[in-house]
C-alpha cells in the first residue's frame, strides 16, 4: 500500500508540473524530466494495484488503468473496502 500511496501522488504530481509546462513556458528540460517520471509512476501504480486482494472486486483495478489520477481513485475505493464503506 505504501508504494502504491507514492507513486500515486508521484504520478498526479508529475501531471501537473507536465500540464503547467504546457500552459506556460514549454521548456523542454521539464518535459523530458516530468514525462518519464509520470510515466513510470503510472505503470507502478498499476503494478502494484492489480495483484492487491482489495482490488479484485468492484473494479478498482480498472481504476488504476485511468491515468493521471487513477492511482488516487483506487486509493480511495481500497481505503473505503477495508473500511468496510461501500
Amino acid at each position: 500500500m505504501r508504494t502504491l500511496r507514492i507513486a500515486a501522488g508521484v504520478e498526479a504530481a508529475s501531471l501537473v508540473v507536465l500540464l503547467g509546462n504546457l500552459l506556460t513556458t514549454h521548456t523542454p528540460a521539464v518535459s523530458s524530466l516530468a514525462g518519464p517520471l509520470h510515466g513510470t509512476a503510472y505503470l507502478v501504480v498499476i503494478a502494484t494495484t492489480w495483484p492487491l486482494p482489495a482490488a479484485a472486486p468492484s473494479g478498482t483495478r480498472w481504476l488504476a488503468v485511468i491515468p493521471g489520477v487513477g492511482g488516487l481513485l483506487a486509493l480511495r475505493r481500497i481505503r473505503d473496502r477495508t473500511l468496510g464503506r461501500t
